[in-house]
């Protein structure tokens, strides 16, 4: 399984769109110089890791990522793997976790991010029900030491098994034996409740917890003063925008005010 120091610090890779997806325009060449800019970005702040996300394949597919996704993802976490040295994750969104353990295990990731790993959610996809119990089993099958870092109460979704965060936060890690929790604000770069953050710490306080979305240099400290780690993209781009390359300066004042030197 994956070791972090603790704080952990994992900057998130927007994959432009993919071969197949609506918005696909760039070859695969440009694609990945642009992802192992942005790794290179975080590895030169001081980040811990990485995950790569097929951010630009909007809109999500509701489970399984088609064929050419699950390949292109996989040669660009290749790339940024080896060119940067960073550990890295997979996170095949919406929430194909069993193709995020493929990719991880072709392209010796760490770890994967998921989603909906137990519990039911209404989403922009439509429902979407945890398969915790699928994905361990393949991790098994694939032999794979790959950590599974699970969202709890995901943001872009409304929990309809489990709407109290404590109560999820204890499935998710005690019957969906997931390695680590993410709390995430409402949305992509929308801030996760301190509240709930301290929550969810109390009622899984052995699992590391990591902060999904909304972190920025303002930010970080008092988040880390509960989390053990956080994950961020938006916080580290110009303006927030998803779609622009991860800022260097931002990225090494972020990593300045999350205690790094």
């Amino acid at each position: 399984m994956i070791h972090l120091p603790a704080p952990a610090l994992i900057g998130v890779i927007h994959l432009q769109p993919l071969p197949g997806s609506p918005a696909h325009l760039l070859d695969m060449d440009e694609i990945i110089a642009r992802a192992v800019a942005d790794g290179a970005a975080i590895k030169q702040a001081g980040f811990d890791a990485a995950i790569v996300e097929n951010f630009g394949d909007t809109p999500f597919p509701h489970e399984a990522i088609p064929p050419a996704s699950l390949a292109a993802m996989a040669v660009a976490a290749d790339r940024v793997r080896r060119e940067t040295g960073l550990k890295i994750g997979i996170n095949a969104l919406r929430n194909d976790a069993s193709g995020a353990l493929g990719i991880a295990v072709a392209t010796g990731a760490s770890f994967i991010r998921v989603n909906v790993h137990t519990g039911v959610y209404a989403t922009d996809q439509g429902f979407i029900e945890g398969r915790a119990d699928e994905t361990l089993r393949y991790r098994k099958q694939l032999g794979a030491r790959v950590a599974i870092f699970a969202d709890v109460n995901v943001k872009h979704a409304t929990p309809i098994s489990h709407p109290d965060i404590g109560q999820a936060a204890k499935d998710t890690a005690y019957r969906g034996m997931a390695d680590v929790l993410i709390v995430t604000g409402v949305a992509t770069g929308e801030p996760a409740s301190m509240d709930q953050l301290r929550t969810v710490k109390q009622a899984v306080p052995d699992r590391r917890l990591f902060v999904g979305s909304g972190a920025t240099v303002e930010t970080v400290a008092e988040l880390l003063s509960v989390a053990d780690g956080v994950i961020v993209g938006t916080g580290i781009k110009p303006g927030g925008d998803t779609s622009r390359p991860i800022d260097a300066d931002i990225a090494r004042a972020f990593a300045h005010a999350a205690g790094r030197s």
